[in-house]
Order: C-alpha cells, then sequence, then structure tokens
C-alpha cells in the first residue's frame, strides 16, 4: 500500500507519500480501507517532535480517518466485513483504575494513534477495534473522516470539564479551527451565549454560520478589551483556550467571577504566567482536559451523523499532496477542516 511517512522529524519536505508494507489485523484488531482523514494540529508537532516522544520511524501520522473495514482479527465481534467506520484516536488500557471508573481518558498509558504509535493516513490501516465508531452509509466520507478528534475534544471540554449551562457565556478562541469550530457549535447546542475569535473577515463570518452570536478580530482588537465592552464587564462564564502563552493573560482577563478557563492545548507555548492573584481573588477554575470517553465520543458522534454539527472542510487533497495539507495548517490558511484522501479516491 501506499502511506504518507517521515523518516525524520522536521519541516515539511520530510514528508513522503510512498510504499509501506501492508499492514495485518492483529488479535482484537480491525483492517481499515481508508477513504479520509483529517489533519489536525497534533500531526504538525508530531511530524516536527514532540519532547519525550520517541516514535517508531518512518511514522504515519494522522488521528483522523473514516472508510470500509476490509477484515477483521481474532476476538473482533463488533465489526464485519462492509461495515463504516470512523477512528476514535484515544487508547486506553482498560485496566487501570481511571478505566475501571469510566474515566479512559484519564487512563495512565493514555496515547493517541498517530501521535505516539502510528496513525492512519494511509490506503489501509489495523486499528484496535475499540478505536472505531460506527458511521452510517450515508455520511460522507470527508465528514466521517474529520469529525471525530476534534468534536470529542470540545465535547468533553464544554459538557465535561466546564460543565456548561444554558443561558451561560462562552468565548472561543481560535474558531476557525478544528477545535474552535466545533466548540463554538457545541457551545451555540448548549444553549450558550457564543463569543468567538478570529483573524480574518472571512474566518469570523465562518464562526458566524457556526452560532457564534459575537465575533472579535483578535488582529485589530484586544479581544478582553472587547469583552469586557460587550458584556458591561462582567466577562464570560467559560473560555475555551488551546492557544497558551500568547492568549492565557487576556483570556483570564476576560473570565467572570467564578468563571472556568478550560484548555486542551498550547500552541504557541506551555509556560505563562500563572496568574495566580487574579485566579484567587475572581476565584477562577482553570480546568485541563484531553480527548474523551468511548461514551462522550459515541454522544457527539451521534449529532455529527444526524447533521446537529458539521466539521467545515477547508479543502480536500490527495495523501501525496500531505505536504501542503500541513502547509495550509501551519499558515492558518481558511477555516476548517482539511482532508487527505489516497490518491485512487481522486
Amino acid at each position: 500500500m501506499k502511506a504518507v511517512q517521515f523518516d525524520a522529524h522536521g519541516d515539511r519536505d520530510v514528508i513522503e507519500y510512498d510504499e509501506f508494507p501492508d499492514p495485518e489485523p492483529d488479535r482484537g484488531e480491525v483492517l481499515v480501507d481508508v477513504k479520509a482523514g483529517a489533519l489536525n494540529h497534533l500531526d504538525i508537532w508530531t511530524r516536527r517532535g514532540l519532547p519525550g516522544v520517541d516514535l517508531e520511524m518512518p511514522h504515519i501520522p494522522g488521528s483522523d480517518a473514516a472508510g470500509v473495514v476490509e477484515a477483521v482479527g481474532e476476538g473482533v465481534t463488533r465489526f464485519e466485513p462492509g461495515d463504516h467506520v470512523a477512528v476514535s484516536a484515544g487508547v486506553a488500557c482498560g485496566e487501570c483504575e481511571f478505566c475501571r471508573s469510566g474515566e479512559e481518558s484519564l487512563c495512565v498509558s493514555f496515547h493517541i494513534i498517530g501521535e505516539h504509535v502510528r496513525g492512519v493516513h494511509a490506503e489501509r490501516a489495523a486499528v484496535p477495534a475499540e478505536n472505531l465508531v460506527p458511521v452510517p452509509d450515508d455520511v460522507d466520507w470527508e465528514v466521517a473522516g474529520s469529525a471525530s478528534l476534534v468534536f470529542q475534544t470540545a465535547w468533553r471540554m464544554l459538557h465535561t470539564r466546564a460543565d456548561v449551562e444554558a443561558g451561560e457565556s462562552v468565548l472561543v478562541l481560535g474558531a476557525s479551527g478544528g477545535v474552535g469550530h466545533a466548540a463554538v457549535q457545541i457551545a451555540d447546542h448548549a444553549g450558550c451565549e457564543v463569543f468567538a475569535t478570529a483573524s480574518t473577515e472571512e474566518k469570523l463570518s465562518h464562526a458566524e454560520t457556526c452560532g457564534a452570536d459575537h465575533v472579535i478580530d483578535y488582529e485589530a482588537t484586544d479581544f478582553a478589551d472587547e469583552i469586557a465592552e460587550l458584556t458591561g464587564k462582567r466577562g464570560v462564564d467559560v473560555v475555551v483556550d488551546h492557544v497558551g502563552e500568547a492568549t492565557y493573560p487576556d483570556s483570564l482577563r476576560s473570565m467572570a467571577k467564578g468563571g472556568r478557563l478550560v484548555t486542551c492545548g498550547a500552541t504557541t507555548g506551555p509556560n505563562p504566567d500563572a496568574g495566580l492573584n487574579r485566579i484567587f481573588w475572581n476565584q477562577l477554575s482553570v480546568l485541563g482536559s484531553t480527548m474523551a470517553t468511548p461514551g462522550e465520543v459515541d454522544d457527539v458522534l451521534e449529532l455529527v451523523w444526524d447533521g446537529t454539527f458539521e466539521p467545515r472542510i477547508r479543502e480536500t487533497l490527495p495523501m501525496s499532496e500531505a505536504a501542503r495539507a500541513h502547509e495550509m495548517i501551519e499558515n492558518r490558511e481558511g477555516f476548517g477542516k482539511v482532508v487527505l484522501k489516497p490518491d485512487s479516491e481522486f
């Protein structure tokens, strides 16, 4: 088969689309004929190299994909050849205290397909059956292959960790990205007043179509000052911030007393000033969140499959143009997800 791959960390020039040994499903695994798979910013970090993550080379990136079951390994009963499936990339041990209590994303050995082990941006992929979700036959491959990671992440952030309620106000930073545009839709669906930041008129317009009630061009104005003006200096109940160092101080400034900041990443850096004085005086909560439990994945993807939520696709490219897809993510070109399909599907 052919697969997107790299045999060393580096810039986009390390990416190749070349022959790779055909995978075979081991016990408990399913062989998937991949039809589409989206990029996430995680793919950029993995290609560049993450501290403490020692990958087997060559590495196949990709945490999102959907396709048709081609074969099943020994012990698999949930799926059979011909089924449509999507990948849910978080891998848990199933045995530790957190897994036994239904909190698989807190698993002591939790890891992510495509980040810590070989991923699914290939013509075929062998995936643990526990990491597959059934997809209705009428769902487009681009939708099925681009929804899982960002929607499960945003769903857990807002519903499980921040525990949003109808009538609350939510600020979503970076609303043009994968997690951002999912969070806007989920917050709007929950009955919240949604504030969203982006960097161009086009991206702001897209955020509005996703459900944002107020949009802020963060390159033209200080978003914390804008939030203060829009809320009568009250601030918002919840901030969704996956940007990190560059936005964290203003995120704290944007919060109402007793507000919650929930984060799933730190694209611009992991070590901002903690702002403890503002946290204790205003009794703020800073909450971390990673991926989701299988139950949370099922809940949110059902709402994708029925059209309640929609992953917005900025472009679909052949896997041989994976370097261009990485470039689009790195340069923040466009709104929504970039999808790859095997060249044979074009």
